[in-house]
């Protein structure tokens, strides 16, 4: 059972674009029972967002992309990362369908089969932002648009095929910094030998098996 949480106060503190900060006064229950102090938390509202690994098990590929990122250049010097891709979950969209459109928009593919693996917190000490992990099974020919991301959204995007046998390499050699990356990657390496099981949509399954779930 949860524990009590006594939220006294939540107000806005700060907003520009998607990002919203919202300053709370609370108390919460303690292990023995009791309750803390009030204290002042802040939680960084950025909406949820999904990512996928994109498989080819033909060629035994997946599909990564480049492109600049700010703040690790901020941090790094760098601003140009290999990652997954990923994208916004908009107010009232199914996280399934907003994979499919961001891999369509970023690599220009439709994935003939889309499988949630993990839904995780980033950063729950600051932020309330979610991740819905993917696995996308690849048909190279489904070629369906240029890709490289969205001109109004000012995306530019390079996408990469990459042997698997090479991302895993470049992955125990801690050449990504991405964490949604890392993680699909290391899901990636751990599921090698039964991939077959996720070669049929969600929908070709409920069909099969005539379930509407």
């Amino acid at each position: 059972m949860p524990k009590k949480v006594d939220i006294s106060e939540e107000k806005q503190g700060y907003k520009k674009a998607i990002f919203e900060v919202v300053e709370a006064k609370l108390r919460h229950e303690k292990f023995d029972g009791t309750m803390t102090d009030e204290m002042t938390r802040l939680n960084l509202e950025r909406g949820d967002a999904v990512a996928a690994i994109v498989h080819n098990p033909d060629d035994d590929t997946i599909l990564l992309i480049e492109q600049f990122r700010y703040p690790t250049y901020h941090k790094t010097g760098n601003g140009w990362i290999y990652e997954l891709p990923a994208g916004i979950v908009e107010e009232g969209e199914d996280p399934d369908y907003t994979m499919e459109r961001e891999i369509e928009e970023e690599t220009g593919y439709s994935v003939s089969a889309l499988h949630h693996l993990y839904t995780f917190f980033l950063s729950p000490g600051g932020s309330s932002e979610r991740i819905y992990l993917y696995y996308g099974r690849l048909d190279p020919k489904k070629k369906i648009t240029e890709g490289g991301g969205l001109d109004n959204e000012q995306e530019y995007i390079r996408t990469t095929t990459m042997p698997v046998s090479q991302a895993l390499k470049k992955l125990r050699a801690r050449e990504f910094y991405d964490a949604k990356t890392i993680l699909a990657l290391q899901w990636l390496d751990m599921n090698r030998l039964r991939l077959d099981q996720f070669s049929e949509s969600k929908a070709a399954k409920n069909a099969e098996s005539g379930s509407g779930d």
